[in-house]
Order: C-alpha cells, then sequence, then structure tokens
C-alpha cells in the first residue's frame, strides 16, 4: 500500500449528500441506478451507482451518500455521472454504501 500525505488526502473532495430521487438505468452495461442527490451547497448532482443488489428504490430516498465531487465527469452509456458514489465491496462483489451514521449537513465533508 502507498502511502499519502494529508495533503494528498485532502485534495479528495469527499462530501455528505441527500439522495432525492433514484431512477432505474437499463441503458447501463451492469445494473445500476441513477441517483440525484443534494449536495448543499455544491448543488443537487446525478450519479450512476451499480448498487440494486443491496438496496431498492424507494430505500434510498432521504438516505445520505458520501460521494468524490472532484473525479472529472464520466459518461456511462446515455448518462452523465457527475460524482462517484462511495461503497465497499461485499464478500459476492456487490456495493455496499459508505454509511453516515447520523444525519449531517448536505454538503459536510468527510474529515
Amino acid at each position: 500500500m502507498e502511502e499519502i500525505s494529508w495533503s494528498d488526502f485532502e485534495k479528495v473532495c469527499l462530501k455528505v449528500g441527500t439522495v432525492l430521487d433514484v431512477l432505474d438505468f437499463p441503458e447501463a452495461k451492469k445494473p445500476a441506478f441513477k441517483l440525484k442527490v443534494d449536495f448543499g451547497e455544491y448543488g443537487i448532482k446525478w450519479s450512476s451507482a451499480q448498487i440494486t443488489k443491496h438496496y431498492k428504490k424507494d430505500d434510498l430516498i432521504g438516505r445520505q451518500v458520501v460521494g468524490v465531487l472532484n473525479f472529472p465527469k464520466k459518461q456511462i452509456a446515455n448518462f452523465i455521472s457527475e460524482f462517484l458514489v462511495t461503497g465497499f465491496s461485499d464478500q459476492d462483489g456487490h456495493i455496499v454504501l459508505t454509511a453516515v451514521e447520523r444525519q449531517v449537513p448536505n454538503g459536510s465533508s468527510l474529515i
């Protein structure tokens, strides 16, 4: 594992946001949802997330997620993903979202 400095870590813009809407994404190669997330002062942004194994659309509305906001936008099929939703792979390779233990203001930084 390569060590990084504190200044390297500070370059990653990790923010919390609340899921406002979840849409199916049938055009994606792997099963995914489109997430619309409110990041407070950073705006409302969309992302594609391969989280269909552990989550239902209705369960995601109102949930807070952690996103990387300063990666370049990425085109996935006919959709532009504006941030990276963070999570961990379970034993079967399915994504489990990074959890926020308590509600915090949208746009809060991971520190």
